[in-house]
């Protein structure tokens, strides 16, 4: 049985149909930060559990708490999600995590240190410069993690 989730980050207060559309046969939505806007968190929780992490562009609300990482667990692998890899704060593999889910750069990449995943979704906020509008899909099959990179039209 196959398992999909949906990877998104640094939406910028901008939700595309396209991104809606493509994350619609998720079962488990993680967004990277720099959500800036709870209407974001609001229409990606009709579709799915969205765990999320509180970005440098991000303000916290009173009562609403935004915490700067999460580690969760699904369908036997453990991610931990935070905004800027640059402050990551543990060392995954002894900690047991399967993939870091990070953002910040809006650059699309896929790499792997220690037998760990780190994914940076890139994008699908507002057009940067000549980086591409895009998300990820991991599909966990047969206990193992496939990553994919997609590109979403501007």
């Amino acid at each position: 049985m196959s398992r999909l989730v949906g990877v998104i980050s640094d939406t910028h207060g901008l939700l595309r149909p396209s991104a809606l559309a493509a994350l619609q046969g998720c079962e488990l939505i993680l967004h990277a930060g720099d959500v800036c806007g709870r209407e974001i968190l609001d229409a990606l929780q009709t579709v799915r559990r969205t765990i999320f992490v509180r970005g440098n562009m991000d303000r916290p609300v009173a009562g609403e708490p935004m915490p700067k990482t999460e580690a969760v667990e699904f369908a036997g692998k453990r991610f931990y999600v935070l905004h800027d890899l640059y402050e990551l704060d543990l060392d995954p593999k002894a900690a047991g995590v399967d993939a870091v889910i990070h953002g910040h750069t809006h650059t699309p990449d896929i790499a792997y240190k220690d037998g760990v995943l780190y994914l940076n979704p890139g994008s699908i906020g507002p057009k940067r410069f000549s980086l591409p509008i895009s998300m990820a899909y991991i599909r966990i099959e047969d206990d193992a993690m496939h990553p994919e990179l997609i590109t979403l039209p501007e």
